[in-house]
């Protein structure tokens, strides 16, 4: 694959390291800076996803189990009508059912309050669930909690024999809530190499080396659109993934850390980045790599 034009077009804008596998052999791969872990940001929320995926193999959860019942000692006095609809998929489509967006990166240094599952039970919800995309970390952040609950460990431990190990990454550092626990919505630091590794599990249906590590009804169900964003260029959202162009999804965190599936293709592009033109970018590998492919 030729990356020149691809390379003039993404080191004014910070791009770290590109990666690229097609058909099962690595294609491509450029790196600007050395390949460490690095904070993959909102790609964490695909890996908690994951997670949550195995966990329903498990039998330790249900996507129809309200929030009410998983959460029975957080929820507040007095539930308002939302917050009882609520259930354990919506954690996982950004249609919660709360206006405002919490937890976030800026957020989260802020807060007084140590409890953050009480605390995110708390903010309002104002609209019923399933009903209106608001990008917010509370989702992602509750079904990581509740894995972890369900498992008796944090997520990092949960997924190391079951994922991380299997797939060759040693145990990653991954950012904690005020309490310790795991924060599922953001923060976890992985290579390039490893986090295309999740793009490739995805791409492969859940099958990582002839193992079966995740269903592969919940690839499917994770990688489709569920819910639609309401952005201009509409490609959906699935279950903590992005939907984009030629029916492609991506594993997506802030400052252009990508994992894209691309089904037709039987590829998968990765970056990492520190680039604060992420649309920039992302349009330069659907326009520079992908019509190599």
């Amino acid at each position: 694959m030729e990356l020149q034009r691809f390379i003039e077009r993404t080191t004014p804008i910070g791009i770290l390291g590109v990666k690229v596998t097609q058909n099962s052999v690595d294609t491509a791969k450029h790196l600007w800076d050395e390949e460490c872990r690095r904070n993959v940001y909102s790609v964490s929320k695909s890996f908690t996803g994951t997670a949550v995926g195995i966990a329903v193999r498990e039998g330790l959860l249900t996507l129809e189990e309200k929030l009410v019942d998983a959460f029975a000692e957080d929820i507040p006095e007095n539930p308002g009508e939302y917050l009882l609809q609520a259930t354990v998929r919506d954690l996982l489509t950004m249609c919660l059912g709360q206006e405002n967006p919490e937890l976030m990166g800026s957020q989260r240094p802020l807060y007084q309050e140590e409890d953050w599952v009480k605390m995110s039970l708390a903010f309002p919800f104002t609209c019923p669930p399933g009903t209106k995309y608001v990008y917010n970390n509370v989702g992602p952040y509750l079904a990581g909690i509740l894995v972890q609950r369900r498992a008796g460990c944090d997520l990092v431990s949960y997924l190391t024999p079951r994922l991380f190990k299997p797939m060759g990454i040693s145990r990653p550092t991954w950012e904690t809530d005020a309490q310790g626990h795991t924060f599922g919505a953001g923060g976890l630091f992985l290579t390039l190499s490893e986090m295309h590794k999740l793009g490739l599990l995805y791409l492969q249906n859940g099958l990582w080396e002839g193992k079966r590590l995740l269903p592969e009804e919940w690839v499917t169900e994770s990688t489709r659109k569920q819910v639609a964003t309401g952005r201009e260029t509409d490609y959906g959202y699935g279950y903590l993934f992005w939907g984009g162009p030629y029916g492609s999804f991506r594993a997506d965190g802030k400052y252009a850390q990508f994992s894209i599936i691309l089904r037709d293709k039987n590829a998968v592009i990765s970056t990492v980045s520190e680039c604060r033109e992420a649309k920039q970018l992302l349009d330069a590998v659907f326009e520079e790599l992908y019509p190599q492919l």
